[in-house]
């Protein structure tokens, strides 16, 4: 009794195309400064989109629940210093 062993073996020439872990990024937010200092603004106006308080808000200025600070009234947007370590915009309407 003969036994024929021919095994037939089918190997690829090329290397599939397997998934890959990398290709995903997503769009810049487009924070920071939209008004600089000294520029006048008009109420409702967007003056700095941040995430956290970089900025805190001053007089005249709100903040939104994104943390993106508006003019409350129309006048000259001024960032100010206060204290050592912390940073303020304020808007202050031309009479003053």
């Amino acid at each position: 009794m003969i036994l024929n062993l021919n095994i037939l073996c089918l190997e690829a020439s090329k290397k599939g195309t397997g998934s890959t872990k990398n290709g995903r990024d997503s769009a810049g937010r487009r924070l920071g400064a939209k008004l600089s200092d000294g520029q006048l603004c008009t109420a409702g106006s967007i003056i700095y989109r941040q995430r956290g308080t970089k900025i805190h808000a001053g007089e005249n200025v709100g903040i939104g629940k994104d943390d993106t600070l508006f003019a409350m009234i129309d006048g000259v947007v001024k960032y100010e210093r206060v204290g050592r370590d912390r940073k303020q915009a304020s808007v202050y309407s031309l009479e003053q």
